[in-house]
């Protein structure tokens, strides 16, 4: 694999991009109400500078469902965790802008759903409204109300968006994991929120095989003894039942189109985790009307996403991206929502007429080493945009999209995360694009980089930090009352300014580019480099599947540089493949990133949503018994960690 420059011209909006995109609209909807910017770095400087009226432009230009109230945007300190505010006058509900389309164009098709399994359907707005207003009755009927949670255990499914829709409906709260999570990482997270109900699959399907998981749901339901209900969505088995367990069938239903119940901006809609890799994952919840305005925004200006298109993501219903994929209902949509292994993503986009579809970095990186060609083997005439997220995409991966996939089309690379539920680096239909630079910041998020010093820095790399808030901060941490986890996750760092752990620099065009998370950091004499770099290099090599990479060294003292290698299929760790490894990294990145040891290993550790499990391995290395390091249940891999030993 070549190696292509980072900063190498890829793309640029033709004049007929640049007029229809809707983030053209919205600026010219600004300048008729006095705001007056000639540029996307004009309108990102505005958004950033005059916060509130940024963020009621957004409520106003989408006319958000709900009421907007007379009070101000912001009361309060200058972080959630200061006491700030969203809108405290404001009420409003998710389900009911999601489903709004259903009112004005009921036919229009909201989703379309495949399996691996070959399952095969398609819901219109007014047909999942109906679902979602039957479902909302079922669960009032088992107790739910406002305030309550109600826990999924469910794929990538239709019943899954029909459940968490009813569920907003109601003002309560709805977390989800995917089946392939074991039950003692399933218990860690729901323990944590106490849920009413449980909403269970019987079994999922993934690479040819099909796991029964209704052992695991008893696990599930026998720790959470809260439950008023468990809900079983028979999937692998249309027969399948469980004791004392109502079927989904039976689930009381209303036969009417749903209510949506009003609730404040802040009030909590979903709780999300982190990776729980270290320790007890962190409930995070967020609230209806910052995600509705953040994924607003994102959906359309950013992605250009609109009525007309389709859009696909890759996802699980344990990642963020799960709930980012159901905000193209937003902005009227068609979603796609795929179920199994990611076979060949390429021939769903083609057969399910996909405009827009989403990855993890790593795919469009092993497309790239399979030698594949998408663009000549599929009619993708209607793909207009690629997202890439999870890791940061080299700028061999930009070039690979535009030679082999389609060179009209917008690849937005997103950095963001869980945190917030959205990108606040990602890409502008407005931009040219280079190799392997994002090509924005967000509106409203004001990303910055900050040296040692806490100072702001343009075209060094440093701390990625916001120093202006987002409606799509979490509300709070579930049980964090003095919101002492929260402080500590974001604002311990910089009192006042979100830490997000991750590497940026900011370029002098706007531009961004990520090197990988701060915590896990190459220091090796005093020269200090993101892992993104390293893999780069590594993963270039033919032989190489896939890599991790470890510096031992502590405070005042330097350790070894590891480096791990998963050797792609037939190849060998020689002398040779290694002395050309070691000698690759001394030219590409310095001689003191030359790996001390080289290791091949069977398997790179990865959460369930795809990152690298860098700390926990390096805690190993050290010291931290394995059980203590990593949770298994929380990982994609979890054999891997028992080839990293203690040194």
């Amino acid at each position: 694999m070549s190696q292509v420059p980072e900063g190498v011209p890829l793309w640029e909006p033709s004049e007929a991009v640049v007029a229809n995109a809707r983030l053209t609209h919205y600026q010219h909807w600004l300048w008729d109400r006095g705001v007056l910017t000639e540029s996307p770095g004009e309108l990102w400087d505005w958004s950033v500078t005059e916060v509130d009226a940024f963020w009621d432009s957004i409520w106003e230009y989408f006319d958000v469902v709900g009421d907007r109230g007379d009070g101000p945007v912001r009361i309060g300190g200058p972080t959630p965790v200061d006491g700030l505010r969203w809108y405290p006058g404001a009420t409003l509900n998710y389900a009911a802008n999601a489903l709004r389309r259903a009112g004005t164009h009921p036919d229009d098709t909201a989703v379309v759903f495949r399996s691996e399994q070959g399952g095969h359907r398609t819901m219109t707005f007014r047909e999942l409204a109906l679902h979602v207003g039957e479902v909302r009755a079922g669960l009032a009927e088992l107790g739910v109300g406002r305030g309550d949670r109600v826990a999924a255990y469910l794929p990538n499914i239709p019943e899954a968006l029909v459940c968490f829709l009813a569920t907003a409906s109601l003002g309560a709260i709805w977390s989800s994991c995917s089946p392939d999570f074991g039950s003692s990482s399933v218990v860690d997270r729901f323990a944590q929120i106490e849920p009413k109900v449980l909403l269970a699959v019987d079994g999922y399907a993934y690479n040819g095989r099909r796991f029964d998981r209704r052992d695991t749901v008893a696990e599930i339901r026998a720790a959470l003894p809260t439950l008023n209900a468990t809900v079983l969505v028979p999937y692998l088995d249309p027969a399948a039942t469980m004791p004392d367990v109502l079927p989904y069938a039976d689930l009381p239903r209303g036969g009417h189109a749903p209510e949506f119940e009003a609730v404040p901006f802040d009030h909590p809609l979903w709780v999300v985790y982190s990776s729980g890799t270290t320790g007890l994952p962190k409930p995070i919840v967020h609230g209806h009307g910052g995600i509705v305005l953040e994924h607003l925004k994102a959906l359309s200006f950013h992605q250009d996403l609109g009525h007309e298109d389709v859009f696909f993501w890759y996802t699980t219903t344990g990642w963020m991206m799960w709930n980012y994929l159901v905000g193209g209902l937003l902005v009227g949509a068609t979603i796609v929502m795929y179920d199994g292994a990611p076979l060949d993503l390429w021939t769903l986009v083609a057969e399910t007429n996909a405009t827009y579809m989403g990855v993890g970095a790593p795919y469009l990186m092993a497309s790239l080493k399979e030698g594949r060609r998408p663009g000549a083997e599929h009619d993708l005439s209607r793909l207009r945009g690629i997202g890439s997220t999870g890791s940061p995409l080299p700028p061999e991966g930009f070039a690979w999209v535009y030679e082999n996939v389609g060179r009209d089309l917008l690849l937005g690379s997103f950095s963001g995360g869980t945190d917030l539920c959205t990108g606040f680096v990602g890409p502008c239909p407005l931009l040219p694009l280079h190799a392997g630079v994002i090509q924005t910041r967000g509106l409203g998020a004001k990303v910055e980089a900050f040296d040692d010093a806490g100072k702001a820095v343009v075209d060094e790399v440093g701390e990625l930090v916001l120093t202006e808030p987002m409606p799509s901060m979490p509300v709070f941490f579930w049980n964090d009352e003095d919101h002492a986890r929260y402080r500590e996750s974001y604002f311990e760092m910089y009192p006042g300014v979100w830490r997000h752990g991750d590497w940026i620099k900011v370029r002098p065009d706007g531009g961004c580019v990520i090197y990988g998370r701060s915590d896990s950091t190459l220091n090796r004499g005093g020269v200090r480099m993101g892992t993104a770099d390293f893999y780069r290099v590594v993963e270039a090599f033919d032989e190489i599947a896939d890599s991790l990479v470890i510096d031992t060294g502590r405070l005042g003292r330097e350790g070894l540089l590891l480096l791990y290698v998963q050797l792609a299929e037939g190849a060998e760790l020689t002398d040779d493949l290694a002395a050309r490894l070691k000698r690759e990294l001394r030219s590409a990145l310095s001689p003191r990133h030359v790996p001390d040891e080289i290791h091949a290993v069977p398997g790179i550790p990865r959460t369930l949503s795809g990152k690298k499990l860098e700390v926990p391995v390096r805690k190993i290395l050290l010291g931290t018994p394995v059980e203590q390091a990593a949770n298994p249940d929380s990982m994609a891999n979890p054999e891997t960690l028992r080839h990293f030993r203690a040194l």
